[in-house]
């Protein structure tokens, strides 16, 4: 399945590395600030998508839900964890970093429900844990990165991060579900042009950060068989992790449309929240564009690798 999004985000890093500097500090119209009040809407209207009634109503299903968010936010962390001691103290730490944002992530929400739909998973299930992953990486992804932020970011400061986080993205999408009642029916009338709203947001942090980072010369330090390296490795961590989910699923003894959702939704990794959290974790720190390129690898091959397995399972399901 072609992906035009991630076509544009190469696009957004030709651009910032041509035309670096577009709404830079001290410009009229910093962009900075503007990404900071759009991500704010962009999670606002996130909450207003999401329906309290079938929230409470899809926790009953509690072994499917821990499963996958055990996957996404425990397993997944310690598996970059295991590596951190060959990284430390060397000079790819930051790329083992970098990886490990990745693995702190929550998953996604639009591409697990559409994924779970076309191979005919748990669809409800689906929907309920991309929805509340979101939720919980808002705390426990920046407490999984204050473990080493502190070492390779001087400025990082974890009470000030969660405030920043809680201010940007729970408050909004706490006042999005509030909402829901009132303008949520709008929402899902509109969510196409939402959706091209939040994408829209995304690609500006995705320019802002490499621009940055072009500015300060951060990619002239990297070889490009490292960078090479940096993306096989990320396959590598998928595969174990989508195996694991399938092998897992089974021996829990779920049932097909589970252990297709397990599998989906508890392998996925959300470029828009590792978008959104580089940009509140390190700022304008030159670390913001690093951090985007595992997942920008991940997501990609994500979508490409998983379209198949739905399709697949798809036909075998008919």
């Amino acid at each position: 399945m072609p992906d035009g999004f991630v076509s544009l985000i190469v696009g957004m890093i030709v651009l910032a590395y041509f035309v670096p500097g577009i709404g830079a500090q001290g410009d009229s119209v910093e962009l900075v600030q503007i990404i900071h009040y759009a991500i704010m809407a962009l999670f606002f209207f996130y909450g207003l998508r999401l329906k309290p009634k079938q929230l409470v109503n899809d926790l009953k299903n509690w072994r499917l839900h821990i499963t996958i968010q055990l996957l996404t936010f425990l397993f997944f962390p310690l598996l970059v964890l295991v590596f951190y001691p060959f990284f430390r103290n060397g000079e790819y730490y930051t790329l083992w970093l970098s990886v490990f944002f990745l693995a702190a992530l929550p998953s996604t929400v639009s591409s697990s429900v559409v994924m779970v739909s076309i191979a005919r998973g748990n669809i409800p299930g689906a929907i309920f844990n991309a929805s509340i992953s979101g939720i919980i990486g808002i705390l426990i992804t920046p407490m999984w990165m204050s473990l080493f932020l502190s070492t390779a970011n001087s400025d990082f400061n974890f009470s000030q991060t969660l405030i920043d986080l809680i201010i940007q993205i729970f408050i909004p999408v706490t006042v999005g579900l509030l909402l829901n009642r009132f303008w949520g029916a709008w929402a899902t009338r509109n969510k196409r042009y939402l959706s091209m709203f939040d994408k829209t947001v995304i690609l500006s942090i995705v320019y802002n950060s490499f621009s940055n980072s072009f500015l300060n010369g951060v990619f002239m330090s990297i070889p490009k068989w490292t960078l090479i390296l940096l993306g096989c490795a990320v396959i590598a961590l998928f595969f174990t992790v989508f195996g694991f989910a399938g092998w897992l699923s089974k021996r829990l003894n779920f049932n097909r449309e589970e252990q297709i959702t397990v599998l989906f939704s508890g392998s996925k990794k959300s470029l828009v929240h590792g978008s959104v959290m580089a940009s509140v974790l390190v700022g304008a720190s030159p670390l913001g564009s690093i951090f985007l390129v595992p997942i920008m690898i991940y997501h990609a091959f994500q979508l490409f690798y998983v379209s198949i397995v739905a399709r697949r399972f798809s036909k075998e399901n008919r």
